[in-house]
């Protein structure tokens, strides 16, 4: 008989429960137990277990809210009958909290006897709801001591204390109170029955080997598909970076299988750089980088940095299962943005916290496919003899000590003063844009027994200045706008703009003198700057000075900056001071000696055309004298010289 009644009390036990979580679905997708609402209701996920008391009006639905809508008498009726049996747990939860379930036996609102007494239905219904949001608080707390059930048997006694609140007095705050704590509730019960599948700190094996047709078409791509040879390259990369990154996860208390993430990212590559901008190994756009304290400055692009980058990523990634709760969602959602996923989420049926697949439909291509990647990658490198890759050897973990650096030094500079080349110390600090220390204070890595040589002559490196950004002057003439202007000089109508501090792009006036960025970089260097240029060498060839572009030097010498690179099989138009270049078909004249030649004034209405016939100058002659092209540009009152 005993036993009979205990399986009794289980059995109506758990149909509670089962119609509690029937209606916290059904609040959660907005209705409660009463007519369906629009398609478009407002569906979020959990709070994270600390905030979730600060967040809570975040995931208040307004409508819901105000509406007062509360359950069916026949639902109510079934959800009592099934929380009459109250078990010790129970009793002890009662206890601890007061007489509130002791007097909703013993005194139903509905009594005619209690009314007689002089009760007042508002008083009570306000201590019944503070009963029940004392029994959610004590629910949280056996949540975060693991105590799954204690929890639920909390969040049940809660619910059945509101069920009995008399909201039929019109007292708005009291229907107020009553929907928030129904809805705070049924979030509480979705969020623990998640957490039943959300990976534990500490648990590095938390992050489940899962197989579907997705991630086996993803398995095929990488070992026997086009990127087998990119997956391969990638696995030997990774030998670089992963042990650093293992250890990082490690003291976050992450899975270590986030380690291999990065080979999806950016096949383990610091300068990988999306279509999307994203950058460097972990794949930061550059807000998400600020947000996590990655800077980026003329000098420095921490996203490039595999150590700041690292530690970015890890705090975003637990930021984000905080948010979802389990890591195929929030791999979506690293990917994607935790944005994107949210509002796919809202469009979704509550189970999507037991099953991320239920989403993949519906999010992103790129998005759907880096989740089974992920997977696949996993199933890989577990079983590396099964996919060939069992003989790779990886690339060696990086060996350095780090430096304290208050100079402005160039990397090809640093390289002869500590024995060691270009390359490995670029390796070392890929964060630094143009290969030149900052002048503030900055951490310079070096191979490791190199820092105090480093340090012993670090006062003798020449003063390195960042590359400028090679531009000319153009005056505007009537008729030209700043789309053909930016069409002549091989630029955008924004670099235009800014260089000019213009706001806006459809007015200029004719006459105006406009800074215009050209593509490369002007050489320069901590040389006093040269006083008047030099004339071009009989041979050919022209030495970069201070202040040369390809195109300048190309207008100089009556040519095409295509034809001087290919000439000199420059593979981009950054030049150095004091590199030669041959110049096509070029043997110029020598400059006669300015003492032979006479001085003309400019007046209004001249131009170079005038001026050469005028005095019976070739006009290519009376340019050459000038150091003017055809683009130049004369004055009043300026002085010129002629024959």
């Amino acid at each position: 008989m005993q036993h009979q009644k205990k399986m009794a009390e289980n059995t109506l036990k758990t149909l509670s429960l089962g119609l509690l979580l029937l209606f916290a679905s059904m609040m959660i997708s907005g209705c409660a137990f009463g007519p369906l609402r629009s398609q478009d209701a407002d569906v979020r996920p959990a709070a994270p277990m600390a905030e979730q008391k600060d967040n809570e009006t975040e995931y208040d639905d307004p409508d819901q809210s105000q509406s007062g809508t509360s359950a069916s008498p026949r639902a109510i009726r079934a959800t009592k009958s099934a929380r009459t049996p109250v078990d010790t747990e129970e009793r002890i939860l009662a206890v601890s909290t007061g007489s509130a379930l002791k007097a909703l036996r013993e005194c139903p609102e509905t009594n005619p006897e209690c009314a007689a007494e002089g009760v007042d239905p508002t008083k009570e219904g306000q201590s019944r709801l503070d009963e029940a949001l004392h029994l959610c608080e004590i629910s949280q707390s056996f949540w975060q001591k693991g105590e799954l059930d204690s929890a639920l048997d909390a969040l049940d006694n809660a619910y059945a204390l509101i069920l009995d609140v008399d909201t039929r007095y019109d007292d708005v705050e009291l229907i107020q109170q009553k929907e928030d704590l129904r809805f705070l509730i049924s979030k509480r019960i979705l969020e623990i029955y998640a957490s039943r599948n959300i990976v534990v700190n500490g648990n590095h094996d938390a992050i489940p080997m899962e197989m579907n047709s997705y991630i086996e078409a993803e398995l095929r791509r990488f070992t026997t598909g086009h990127e087998k040879d990119f997956f391969r390259r990638s696995y030997q990369r990774s030998g670089r970076y992963r042990p650093y990154i293992l250890e990082v996860l490690r003291e976050a208390g992450l899975p270590e299988e986030l380690s291999w993430l990065p080979l999806i990212e950016s096949g383990y590559m610091v300068r990988a750089l999306s279509s999307a901008r994203a950058l460097g190994l972990w794949q930061f756009i550059p807000s998400t980088g600020y947000k996590f304290g990655l800077s980026r400055t003329h000098y420095v692009d921490e996203r490039m940095d595999f150590v700041k980058s690292t530690h970015a990523a890890v705090e975003y990634l637990k930021e984000l299962h905080n948010i979802f709760g389990d890591w195929a969602t929030v791999l979506a959602a690293y990917n994607c943005g935790e944005g994107r996923v949210l509002r796919t989420i809202r469009t979704q049926n509550v189970n999507y916290l037991d099953n991320f697949w239920d989403l993949y439909q519906r999010l992103p291509r790129e998005t759907a496919r880096y989740v089974p990647r992920f997977f696949a990658t996993l199933h890989i490198v577990k079983n590396p003899e099964r996919y060939g890759l069992n003989q790779v050897d990886f690339d060696a973990p990086f060996d350095f000590d780090e430096v304290e650096m208050n100079r402005e030094a160039h990397l090809r500079d640093i390289g002869p003063a500590i024995g060691t080349d270009l390359a490995t110390l670029e390796a070392l600090n890929p964060e630094l844009r143009h290969r030149i220390v900052p002048p503030e204070s900055y951490t310079l890595r070096v191979p490791a027994g190199s820092a105090d040589q480093l340090l012993a002559q670090i006062d003798a490196l020449p003063k390195a200045q960042l590359p400028q950004q090679a531009q000319t002057l153009h005056t505007v003439r009537s008729g030209e706008t700043l789309g053909t202007i930016a069409r002549r000089y091989n630029t955008s109508i924004n670099r235009i703009m800014r260089a000019n501090n213009l706001r806006s792009s459809h007015f200029i006036r004719a006459g105006t003198r406009l800074r215009v960025p050209l593509s490369g970089t002007a050489a320069v260097a901590s040389a006093p700057p040269r006083q008047q240029p030099s004339a071009p060498p009989a041979s050919g060839m022209h030495t970069v000075a201070k202040g040369d572009s390809l195109w300048n030097i190309a207008n100089r010498y009556s040519t095409t900056v295509q034809q001087i690179t290919s000439l000199n099989r420059l593979s981009s138009n950054t030049l150095q001071i004091g590199q030669r270049l041959r110049i096509p078909g070029h043997q110029p004249k020598p400059l006669p000696n300015v003492s032979d030649l006479n001085t003309y004034q400019v007046k209004r209405g001249d131009s170079p055309f005038t001026i050469a016939r005028k005095h019976n100058m070739p006009l290519d002659r009376f340019l050459r004298i000038n150091k003017m092209t055809n683009r130049s540009t004369i004055y009043p009152g300026q002085e010129v010289y002629i024959d």
